[in-house]
């Protein structure tokens, strides 16, 4: 089964499965998890989100730097990235399997250049362009890119994350986690009030 037709099945189920159904926790962290900050901080935040999707770039672009400043560069978070690729596909999925193929410590980086580069490519900006800009920072060669995106296991690792957003009722990019319990407000001032007591309990 495709990326683009399960991730079609994922939405429709999305759409017609009962609000009661949807409760749920992502899939526990695993070696192939791409992420930011110490492995064993007290928090860990899964974030499910696209490089299509306008809001996730806003969220990269605004409260993600002070969110990486206050938690992350301190010790107390570990950010995790999962891809939920949105519409339009033909953006999406190529970007997603470019950071899933980037070196793992560079992955932020190869993010950081989609998201910001994302509002250009989706009002008609050249596309090869900023694919070109994430492989420049993936710590891979370009055919080394070509090469991983083309591997089924690529493929796999995104309907993996595209099956785990699925089963923890996942119905909006970007949709983070905090230790598991799905955040409602994503500011920094919502993220910091779940946040600091888990950090002080620890």
């Amino acid at each position: 089964m495709t990326v683009v037709r399960r991730l079609v099945l994922s939405m429709l189920m999305l759409a017609f499965t009962p609000v009661s159904a949807l409760a749920g926790s992502p899939p526990a962290v695993t070696a192939g998890d791409r992420f930011i900050g110490r492995a064993d901080a007290p928090v860990t935040v899964v974030e499910y989100a696209s490089f299509a999707c306008s809001h996730c770039a806003d969220w990269h672009l605004v409260v993600y730097p002070e969110f990486k400043r206050r938690f992350i560069d301190t010790g107390q978070v570990r950010l995790v990235f999962r891809n939920l690729p949105t519409a339009p596909t033909e953006i999406a999925l190529p970007a997603a399997a470019l950071a899933r193929c980037a070196a793992p410590e560079r992955f932020y980086d190869v993010a950081g250049a989609l998201m910001q580069g994302q509002r250009a490519v989706l009002y008609g900006g050249d596309r090869g362009t900023w694919y070109d800009n994430g492989v420049a920072v993936s710590g891979r060669t370009r055919a080394q890119i070509d090469a991983c995106v083309a591997l089924p296991a690529t493929r796999a690792a995104i309907e993996a994350d595209i099956d785990g957003a699925v089963a923890a009722g996942v119905d909006s990019t970007p949709t983070l986690f905090v230790n598991g319990r799905q955040v409602a407000d994503r500011s920094m001032g919502g993220l910091a009030a779940m946040i600091t007591p888990l950090v002080a309990a620890h």
